[in-house]
C-alpha cells in the first residue's frame, strides 16, 4: 500500500474511532450502572468489531490486537461464557482510554505515538487476555457489594418514606448532609464575593456565620470530622470579624474560599467511599484547617500548597446526586418558617401532567364546534316551526274541510316544535356557559403546569461571580460581572442546558475580550471591565444577553483567518456581513487566538454554545464594536414544553416544523426549477437550494407534482441548506409538545407529537435529523426528481452496486475499490438502509456486512432474496467474522459468495465481483 493510501486508512480510522470510541464510552457507563443488561454488550460488541477492522485497514498492529482482546472478551459476555464485574469494566476503560489517547495526541504522528506506547498497550492485551481465561464464579465480591449498597439504598427509600426524620439510616443522613452542604456552600460563597465588595458588612458576617454552623452542625451529626474542623474554623473567623477582632483582606478571602471547596469536595465524597477519600486527601484537609486557625489567630498569612480545584472537579458530584426538585428544600436556618412547604415532584411527573393539561386544554376546545353545530339545529328548529305554520294557514285560507282530528295533531306539532326550540335555546345558552367556564379552567390549569416547570434565573447562574473573581485574578484583570433578570422564570429544563454555554461565554469574556486593566486605561476606559448578563422575556421568548466592554472582534483579522482557513474565498469574504462573518465563530474547531492556552484557543467553546442552542431550540447571534465589547444574544422558547411550529401537510397528514430551526418558507414556480448532475434547485437571492421531496425522505410514496406552483420549507446550517418540499402550508400554531413513549425508541426524523386543535395527532419533525437524512440520500445519489417535466431517461453505461456497511471506513474502501474499477457504487449506512434503497433504485449486484443496526446482514440478505422482485440479484457478504458457522449461515440465507475483510488487501473481492455480475 502506498503512501497516500496509507494516510487515507489512517484519517478514516480515525474518523471511524471518534464515533466508535463515544459509542464504547457510553456503554461501558450504562454497564456499570446494570453489569446485566444485554443491550449495552451488544453494543459493545458492534463497535469493537467495527473499531477492530478500521484497525486493521490502518495497519495498526498492536490497536488492532488490544481491540481484538477486547472484542473476545464481550463475544464472552454475550454468550455467557465469562462474568462482567466492576473491576473488569475497569480493565475494558483503560483500552478505551488508550484508544481516545490515541485520537486526540497522534492524529500527526500515529507511529511515534505507537512506539512510544507500545508497552503500555502490550501490558492492557495481556489485561484483558487473562479475564478471558478466568473461569465464571457464582457471584464476585464487587458484585455482592454492589447489590448491598443497591439493596440498602431501596430499605433506607423505603424506610424513610415511611417514618420521621428520627429513624432515618445512616446513608440518608449522609444524603441530607449533602443537600445542607449544597444549600451553605452556595450562601458561603455568595457572602464572601459579596465581602470583598462591600468589607466590614455586619449583616454579611452574620450570614456566614450562620451558614458555617449549620454546616458544622450537620457534618457533626454524620461524624465528618474534617468538615467539623474547617466548618468550626470558619465560624470562629466570622464571629471576630462581627466582633471587629478582626479586618478579613482578600488574601483572607481567598483562603476561605478554597476552605468551602473543600467542604464541597467532603459532601461529594460521601456519596463514594468516604473513609478512603478522607485518607487520601488528609494533607490537604490538615494544611486548610492550619490556615484558618492562623486566620484565627491573627498570625501571619498562611499559603496553601495545591490548588483544591483538582479535588473538587474530580470528585463533582453533588449536582448529579441530588435532584433538582430536593435542590428546591432549604435547610436555612434563616428560613421564615411560614412560607410554603416544597414537596418533591419528579420531572416524568411535570412532564406527564403537562401533557394531561395539554389534552385538556384540546378537549374544551371540541365544545365550540359542537356548540356551532347544535346553533344548526336550532336554526332547523326554526325553519320547521316556520313550515307548521305555513301548513295551517294554507289549511285555513283554502275551503277545504279540516277534520278536528287533523287540526289537533296540526296544533299539538306545532306546540312540541316551539318547546323544542325553547329548550334546545336554553340549553345552548348553558353549554357556552359551560363551555367558557371550561376553557377558562383548562387554560389555567395548563398555565399552572407550565408555571410548576419554571425556575427563576438565578437559579441557573450559581458560581458565575466565583468564576469572574477567580478566573480575572489569574489573568491579573479587573472585571466586574453584572447580573439582571434573576427573577426572570425560566423553564427548568432549559436552565439545566444553559449552564454549560454560559459558562463558556463568561471565559471567552474575560479571556479574549476584557482588556488588562494598563490597555484599558490606554484605551480611555476604567481598569475595570464590565461583563452584563441580563435576561428577559421579549416576543413571547427568552431572551438572554451577554455583553462585555472588552475590545470587541477585528473583522478584517476574523475575515482573513475565515480565508486562511479555506471556508471561503477571498471575492466571497469581501462581500459577507458583519453578521455572517461573526456566524463563523460558531464552527467547530474556529477559534480567533493564535495560541492554546489552558483556558482558550482550542475553538471548542462556541461551538458548544451553537450546539446548545439547536438541541434547545433556539438561536444565537452575535455583534460586535471593534475597541469596544462584544455581543450575543440567546433567542430561546420560554418552555420546552410548548413550541411556536409551522404546520405543514404531507401526504394527507398534518407535520409541524420547530419556526427557531427554519429559515424560511416561499412558494416558486416549477418553471423556476433547475437540474444540475442529476439534482434540482432552485435560485433564492444569491443561493442555489437544492430541492428534496418530504415524501422521499419520509419513505413515502412519492407524489408527482403537476402543479405550476410548490411550496418549499428551507432548512439549513451555516454550511448548506436544503428546500424540502410538502404539499401544503398550514400556518403557524402554538403546540403542546408530547415526548414519544422510550419504548418506541428513536423515530428517525421525528423528535415529538402534539395534537391539533381539533384532537388530530401530529408529528413534529426533528431537523437535525432530517438534515442528516437528506446528507444519507445525496450521498447514495438516490434522490427521486419532483415533476414530470423533470424526468428524463438516462442510459446507464456501467454496472451498478450497493454497499451496505455501518462502519464508514469500509464503506469507502469498498467504494474506491469498486470505483477505481469502473463500476458505479452506492452506499447504505446499514440493513435497513440498505432495504430502502434496494426497493427505490435497480442495482446488479450487493455487498453487505454482518453486524449492523436496525438490521443486520442476515436479515437484509434473507430479505432480498425472499422477494421475488430481487431474488435474482447477487449477494456478496463481506464480514470480518471468518467462524465457519457464520459463513454457513450467509451461504444459506442466499448470498453468493462469503469474503473476509481481509480481502481488501488483494483481488478477491474485485475477483468475485467479476465473476457474478463481469466487467464494469
Amino acid at each position: 500500500m502506498n503512501k497516500s493510501k496509507t494516510n487515507l486508512m489512517l484519517d478514516l480510522f480515525f474518523m471511524e474511532a471518534k464515533g466508535q470510541s463515544s459509542v464504547l464510552e457510553e456503554s461501558l457507563a450504562a454497564l456499570k450502572e446494570d453489569i446485566s443488561n444485554k443491550d449495552e454488550l451488544d453494543s459493545l460488541l458492534r463497535a469493537s468489531s467495527s473499531l477492530k477492522a478500521a484497525a486493521k485497514l490502518a495497519s495498526l498492529e498492536s490497536v488492532f490486537e488490544l481491540i481484538q482482546s477486547q472484542e473476545t472478551f464481550f463475544t464472552l459476555a454475550t454468550q455467557n461464557k465469562l462474568e462482567i464485574t466492576l473491576e473488569n469494566i475497569t480493565f475494558i476503560q483503560s483500552a478505551v482510554d488508550l484508544v481516545l489517547q490515541l485520537i486526540n495526541e497522534a492524529q500527526d504522528d500515529a507511529d511515534g505515538w505507537l512506539k512510544t506506547n507500545k508497552t503500555h498497550l502490550a501490558k492492557t492485551k495481556e489485561n484483558i487476555e487473562e479475564l478471558t481465561h478466568v473461569k465464571p464464579k457464582a457471584i464476585s465480591k464487587q458484585n455482592k457489594k454492589a447489590s448491598e449498597i443497591s439493596n440498602a439504598n431501596k430499605d433506607n427509600k423505603d424506610t424513610s418514606s415511611n417514618t420521621n426524620n428520627s429513624g432515618l439510616s445512616e446513608l440518608s443522613m449522609l444524603e441530607l448532609f449533602r443537600m445542607e452542604a449544597d444549600t451553605q456552600t452556595r450562601t458561603l460563597t455568595d457572602g464572601l464575593l459579596e465581602l470583598e465588595n462591600t468589607p466590614n458588612n455586619l449583616a454579611v458576617f452574620e450570614q456566614l456565620m450562620r451558614a458555617a454552623h449549620s454546616l458544622k452542625g450537620a457534618a457533626r451529626m454524620v461524624g465528618l470530622d474534617a468538615a467539623v474542623r474547617i466548618a468550626h474554623s470558619m465560624e470562629d473567623i466570622f464571629v471576630s470579624a462581627q466582633k471587629s477582632e478582626l479586618d478579613i483582606s482578600s488574601d483572607d478571602i481567598n483562603i476561605l474560599l478554597i476552605s468551602v471547596d473543600m467542604l464541597t469536595a467532603i459532601a461529594n465524597a460521601t456519596s463514594q467511599d468516604y473513609q478512603k477519600w478522607i485518607t487520601e486527601h488528609t494533607p490537604q484537609t490538615d494544611d486548610i484547617s492550619a490556615a484558618l486557625a492562623s486566620l484565627v489567630k491573627g498570625e501571619s498569612k498562611p499559603t496553601l500548597s495545591f490548588d483544591v480545584n483538582d479535588i473538587s472537579d474530580s470528585d463533582k458530584t453533588v449536582s448529579d446526586s441530588i435532584s433538582d426538585s430536593t435542590n428546591a428544600i432549604k435547610n436555612n436556618n434563616n428560613t421564615d418558617k411560614s412560607s410554603d412547604n416544597n414537596v418533591k415532584v419528579s420531572t416524568q411527573s411535570l412532564n406527564r401532567l403537562q401533557g394531561l393539561s395539554g389534552e385538556a386544554l384540546v378537549e374544551t376546545r371540541w365544545l365550540t364546534p359542537f356548540s356551532d353545530s347544535l346553533l344548526q339545529v336550532k336554526k332547523k328548529q326554526v325553519d320547521l316551526v316556520s313550515t307548521l305554520d305555513r301548513l295551517r294557514d294554507q289549511l285555513f285560507d283554502t275551503n277545504i274541510d279540516v277534520d278536528d282530528y287533523i287540526f289537533e295533531l296540526i296544533q299539538n306539532a306545532h306546540h312540541k316544535a316551539n318547546q323544542c326550540r325553547e329548550l334546545l335555546s336554553h340549553r345552548l345558552t348553558e353549554l357556552e356557559a359551560y363551555d367558557r367556564r371550561s376553557n377558562s379552567l383548562s387554560q389555567r390549569l395548563n398555565r399552572e403546569v407550565q408555571q410548576a416547570r419554571m425556575r427563576p434565573f438565578s437559579d441557573g447562574i450559581q458560581g458565575l461571580q466565583r468564576l469572574t473573581r477567580d478566573l480575572s485574578q489569574s489573568l491579573n484583570k479587573k472585571v466586574t460581572l453584572d447580573i439582571r433578570g434573576l427573577a426572570t422564570q425560566v423553564d427548568r429544563d432549559i436552565l439545566e442546558k444553559l449552564q454549560a454555554p454560559l459558562n463558556h461565554m463568561l471565559r471567552n469574556a474575560i479571556d479574549h475580550g476584557i482588556e488588562s486593566p494598563a490597555d484599558r486605561v490606554t484605551a480611555g476606559k476604567k481598569e475595570t471591565g464590565t461583563i452584563r448578563i441580563e435576561a428577559m422575556h421579549t416576543a413571547g421568548m427568552l431572551s438572554i444577553i451577554i455583553q462585555d466592554d472588552g475590545c470587541g472582534i477585528d473583522l478584517d483579522n476574523l475575515r482573513n483567518k475565515i480565508i486562511t482557513k479555506g471556508l471561503v474565498t477571498t471575492e466571497m469574504a469581501e462581500n459577507l456581513s458583519q453578521a455572517e462573518l461573526l456566524d463563523f465563530m460558531f464552527l467547530p474547531n474556529f477559534s480567533t487566538r493564535e495560541a492554546v492556552t489552558e483556558i482558550s484557543g482550542r475553538g471548542v467553546g462556541l461551538d458548544v454554545v451553537h450546539s446548545v442552542m439547536q438541541e434547545l431550540r433556539g438561536q444565537v447571534r452575535a455583534s460586535s464594536e471593534f475597541g469596544k465589547g462584544l455581543k450575543f444574544q440567546f433567542q430561546l422558547p420560554l418552555t420546552l414544553s410548548v413550541i411556536r411550529a409551522l404546520m405543514v401537510e404531507i401526504n394527507g397528514e398534518p407535520y409541524a416544523f420547530p419556526l427557531a430551526r427554519l429559515d424560511q418558507t416561499v412558494k416558486i414556480s416549477t418553471k423556476h426549477i433547475e437540474t444540475m448532475e442529476g439534482r434540482q434547485y432552485f435560485t433564492f437571492g444569491n443561493r442555489h437550494i437544492g430541492l428534496i421531496s418530504s415524501h422521499q425522505i419520509l419513505e413515502l410514496t412519492n407524489k408527482r407534482l403537476n402543479e405550476d406552483e410548490i411550496s418549499v420549507v428551507i432548512l439549513g446550517d451555516r454550511i448548506n441548506s436544503y428546500g424540502v418540499v410538502v404539499d401544503k402550508l398550514l400556518g403557524e400554531r402554538n403546540l403542546i409538545v408530547h415526548t414519544l413513549d422510550p419504548r418506541l425508541g428513536k423515530i428517525q426524523d421525528i423528535s415529538a407529537a402534539s395534537l391539533t386543535e381539533d384532537g388530530t395527532p401530529l408529528l413534529i419533525f426533528d431537523v437535525d435529523d432530517l438534515l442528516r437524512s437528506i446528507d444519507i440520500i445525496l450521498s447514495g445519489g438516490r434522490l427521486d426528481t419532483l415533476n414530470n417535466a423533470s424526468d428524463k431517461v438516462q442510459s446507464v453505461t456501467s454496472k451498478r452496486i450497493l454497499i451496505v456497511d455501518d462502519s464508514i471506513t469500509v464503506r469507502e474502501v469498498e467504494r474506491n475499490l469498486l470505483q477505481n474499477k469502473g463500476y458505479q457504487v452506492e452506499v447504505a449506512v446499514d440493513g435497513m438502509d440498505g432495504w430502502n434503497a434496494t426497493r427505490t433504485s435497480e442495482y446488479d449486484l450487493i455487498v453487505s456486512d454482518i453486524d449492523m443496526p436496525r438490521m443486520n446482514g442476515f436479515e437484509f440478505v434473507s430479505k432480498v432474496k425472499n422477494d421475488d422482485r430481487f431474488r435474482n440479484i447477487p449477494v456478496i457478504i463481506v464480514s470480518y467474522k471468518d467462524r465457519e458457522e457464520d459463513r454457513q449461515r450467509g451461504l444459506e440465507v442466499g448470498a453468493n459468495y462469503y469474503l473476509t475483510k481481509g480481502s481488501f488487501h488483494d483481488e478477491s473481492l474485485v475477483d468475485a465481483v467479476i465473476e457474478l455480475i463481469g466487467e464494469a
